[in-house]
């Protein structure tokens, strides 16, 4: 199963406490220059909106100078909400990084609106109400455009044939946590990349994915991702510390109360004095051999061929060695520089 695995990175540019959004987003071009040279195989950036601890409202805009800072990794959306958008604004975006990097963008799609419903409400153009929930036709004109596949009848149609990028096109992805994510992704022949670490409870609706799999022009089989998050340290010890700020971040965002990236010194207090809430969501905590043999096992568990890393700790050195310790593990082959200095 370990040598058929392969490792990607989704990245959600973590504010730590003290630092600034700017110096997230340096971070995130940081890690994915790391994440290229130790030979992982895709970097998604992920999109959430209007709080203090996440610094990529936009990932089409990062999209791009991670792509022209890196050579071997594909380069992503991990996602794009949709709701949020025109499917023809976002075709041409995603049509145009494409033309730029051939063979290595990737748009995964995501429903959810990545914030809190106020901060949906003014992302709206048009607020004179909630907008539709319209998801399954906007997916519909999105493919349509990418693929040149709107009826001729269509009032769009002639739209397709100009995206900017074309002949080149991003490979689309579906996200999800919920059955519903693994019906479309299914019914439309989509890959699909399912977020244990939002939902743990997941591999029966991967089964779901991969039972009513319809064979069409874009894939002949299921191909499926698991995003899981992960902490990989020298010790046991040393990744439970440092994973105390997430554990404290999501407690409380739990509340309602959004912070950024706690110190782990502030966590550990903080959490001291905190009952640990039952069914929380999945945390691969460890060493390296530790967390390869965790990771093994839940992708055994969801038929997975991919596993889609988050890691969040409020140092970046630490997060950082965190990739390293998990690429030695799985002994991924290093590109460009790196490859050259170990083959010396």
């Amino acid at each position: 199963m370990s040598q058929q695995l392969r490792l990607s990175i989704l990245d959600q540019s973590p504010i730590s406490a003290g630092f600034k959004g700017a110096d997230a987003l340096a971070n995130t071009l940081d890690l994915a220059r790391l994440a290229d040279a130790l030979g992982y195989h895709r970097y998604w950036v992920a999109e959430h909106h209007g709080g203090p601890m996440l610094a990529g409202p936009s990932p089409e805009a990062l999209i791009g100078p991670i792509a022209a800072n890196t050579t071997g990794l594909r380069v992503g959306s991990g996602g794009v909400m949709l709701p949020h958008y025109s499917p023809l604004k976002v075709a041409e975006t995603f049509s145009l990084l494409a033309g730029l990097f051939p063979g290595r963008i990737d748009l995964a799609l995501g429903r959810a609106a990545g914030t809190d419903p106020l901060t949906t409400f003014a992302l709206q153009r048009d607020r004179r109400q909630a907008g539709p929930d319209d998801f399954p036709e906007q997916l519909a004109e999105l493919l349509g455009y990418l693929e040149d596949r709107l009826p001729a009848e269509h009032p769009f149609a002639r739209l397709a044939k100009t995206l900017p990028g074309r002949p080149e096109t991003p490979q689309v992805w579906l996200l999800g946590s919920s059955d519903q994510s693994a019906i479309w992704a299914a019914d439309l022949g989509l890959p699909y990349a399912f977020a244990d670490f939002i939902n743990p409870r997941g591999a029966v609706i991967a089964k779901r994915y991969r039972e009513s799999f319809a064979d069409t022009h874009r894939l002949e089989a299921p191909l499926q991702a698991i995003g899981v998050w992960v902490l990989c340290a020298e010790s046991s010890e040393e990744a439970e510390y440092l994973a105390s700020s997430s554990r404290m971040a999501m407690i409380k965002l739990r509340r309602g109360e959004l912070i950024a990236v706690p110190t782990p010194e502030t966590a550990v207090a903080f959490l001291a004095d905190q009952v640990r809430p039952p069914n929380g969501r999945r945390m691969v905590i460890g060493t390296g051999p530790s967390v390869r043999a965790q990771l093994e096992e839940l992708a055994g568990q969801y038929h997975a061929i991919e596993l889609i890393v988050v890691t969040i700790t409020h140092d970046h050195a630490a997060r950082r060695r965190s990739y390293e310790l998990l690429a030695e593990a799985f002994e991924l082959h290093p590109r460009g520089e790196l490859a050259a200095v170990l083959q010396l």
